[in-house]
């Protein structure tokens, strides 16, 4: 192939010195260009890089995240959340390729900011990491958006490997909950007592079951305590409950919250 390169130069270069060249030379000429031109290797494509943004409130799991995500080399971390409301805010500006969102965030819970990520005209792929193997909350994070769910425990490689599965337009379940997952998914959405609340509301479950006092809320949420009451109202009348301790129980069961979230300093 070298030698029929260098044999298609000398001849091009032969031709250039012909003046005027004749319109038999300049066809001549084309046909080497072509032929020279299909000597050369192609170009390698450009590779895109993958930008993700890493959502978790514990620094030390979001570092360790971000620090092997990096060495990936088609992978770039283009920011990081604290909690939902900060997820849904980086989203906003940095119109990713994919989160990795922990489902247990304080202030908004990362299946919350996933519900309203996926309202707003934001074209991102989602991978739920949670610590708890719970077929339900694999349901509630498909249902809120998501494509893929790996559980802490696993390894690296299987959230790496989530995450080439979900960019390829695949569901990613870890294997563990997979049975349980599908069994779930029978169940029709429409059913989860959870599509009854508005967004506005589901925060304030979240909040509540928290242990924020509804000023505390207010003052958070930016509105009056009276607002907070009368939402407080209507999620105890679409639930039929008639406590905080029951409503922290449908907090937990429907994965707005979990045991171990931080309460209110």
């Amino acid at each position: 192939m070298q030698q029929l390169t260098h044999l298609l130069t000398q001849a091009l270069r032969e031709l250039d010195q012909v003046h005027p060249p004749s319109s038999a030379a300049l066809q001549t000429r084309r046909l080497l260009a072509e032929a020279l031109a299909s000597t050369r290797p192609a170009r390698a494509p450009v590779a895109t890089r993958l930008r993700v943004i890493v959502a978790d409130d514990h620094l030390l799991v979001r570092d360790g995240l971000v620090a092997l995500l990096q060495r990936e080399p088609d992978i770039d971390v283009v920011a990081q959340a604290r909690d939902g409301l900060e997820l849904v805010r980086l989203a906003r500006e940095h119109r990713p390729d994919l989160l990795l969102v922990d489902t247990d965030m304080p202030v908004m819970n990362g299946l919350e900011a996933l519900r309203r990520i996926r309202a707003e005209p934001i074209a991102c792929k989602a991978v739920c990491l949670s610590s708890r193997a719970l077929p339900r909350e694999v349901v509630a994070a498909i249902d809120a958006g998501a494509q893929g769910f790996v559980l802490k425990d696993n390894s690296f490689d299987e959230l790496v490997r989530g995450v080439r599965r979900v960019m390829h337009d695949q569901v990613f379940i870890s294997g563990e909950l997979l049975q349980g997952t599908l069994a779930g998914m029978r169940q029709d959405p429409r059913e989860l007592a959870i599509t009854q609340l508005t967004p506005r509301e589901r925060e304030m479950v979240q909040l509540f079951a928290e242990g924020y006092s509804a000023q505390q809320i207010a003052d958070q949420l930016h509105v009056s305590a009276k607002t907070v009451a009368t939402h407080r109202e209507h999620v105890y009348a679409k639930l039929r409950i008639q406590s905080i301790a029951e409503l922290t129980r449908f907090a937990l069961r429907e994965g707005l919250t979990s045991l171990d979230a931080r309460p209110p300093r």
